[in-house]
Order: structure tokens, then sequence, then C-alpha cells
């Protein structure tokens, strides 16, 4: 722990490798729930520069926080373990007047072709600049779904 980390940015995909693991950051999949920085801040903090260090937790403790990030903008590879696993079966969980969070074995059909992930916010008011996922327009825009969660959620 605590080694020096290295960033390489290809587009809106950055990658931040240490020892044990290598975290990749899809900018224009986050959706700023905040999952990553509550689970890990010693990893996940948007006040250092690079924002992401994985050498400040082990690898096992950063693939566990990334797997709590909804979006799928964050994921990781592991030098000496397994890839993510998909949750089966698939969830679906609607958020109120947001996304639409998607668990699992997943196949995302986009303009460039199929995309295999295990996690993804998908946008639910069709107002998205980065359709399918969400952008949070939604939240921008005063969309409001029909739909809300029973009271005894």
């Amino acid at each position: 722990m605590g080694e020096k980390s290295s960033e390489d940015s290809h587009g809106d995909v950055s990658a931040y490798t240490t020892d044990g693991v290598t975290v990749y950051y899809d900018k224009s999949r986050c959706i700023h729930s905040g999952e990553c920085v509550r689970g890990l801040p010693q990893v996940f903090d948007t006040k250092q520069q690079p924002w992401v260090q994985p050498g400040n937790a082990d690898a096992e403790a950063v693939a566990e926080a990334i797997h709590r990030c909804p979006s799928g903008a964050l994921q990781y590879e592991l030098a000496d373990g397994p890839d993510e696993q998909p949750e089966t079966p698939t969830r679906i969980d609607p958020q109120i007047d947001g996304p639409l969070y998607v668990r699992g074995d997943l196949r995302i059909a986009l303009d460039e072709g199929l995309l295999t992930d295990t996690r993804a916010a998908l946008c639910r008011c069709g107002r998205s600049g980065n359709k399918p996922f969400c952008d949070k327009t939604c939240e921008r825009s005063g969309w409001s779904s029909t739909w809300h969660p029973p009271a005894d959620e």
C-alpha cells in the first residue's frame, strides 16, 4: 500500500495503475453517485490529483468499493485475481426521478457496437446526451417519474 500509481488517459477513460490493481474511470458514464468516495475515501478523493489513488488500499478493498459504483464508470482489473462477476439474476433498480440501475450479465447496444458489462445507469427520461446511459439531465430538466417505491421499501 502507499506505492505510487500511474495515470493513463484515452478519451473519456483514464487508467490508474499500482501493484495489484488497475482502476479504469470512464468520465462519460459517471453520474457522481459518490459510492466510491463514501466507500473508500483514501483511494477516491476528489480533492487530490489524481483523484484515484489505488495504492492507498489493498487491491481487494479497491475492487469491493468499485463494485458499489452503480453506473459502471469505475471498473477494475486485479493483477492476481478474478474479473468482476456479474450478479445473477440480473437486477433492475429504478431510482426515484432518476436512472435505472442495472446489474448483471449485460449486453448494451451502442452505435459503435455491443458493450458487455456488469453495471450501468441507464437513462429513463429520454433526455440524456449520452444515451443509453444517464447523464443526470433528468435532474437538471425537472423530469419526474411516475413510479415511486411502495412505502415499506
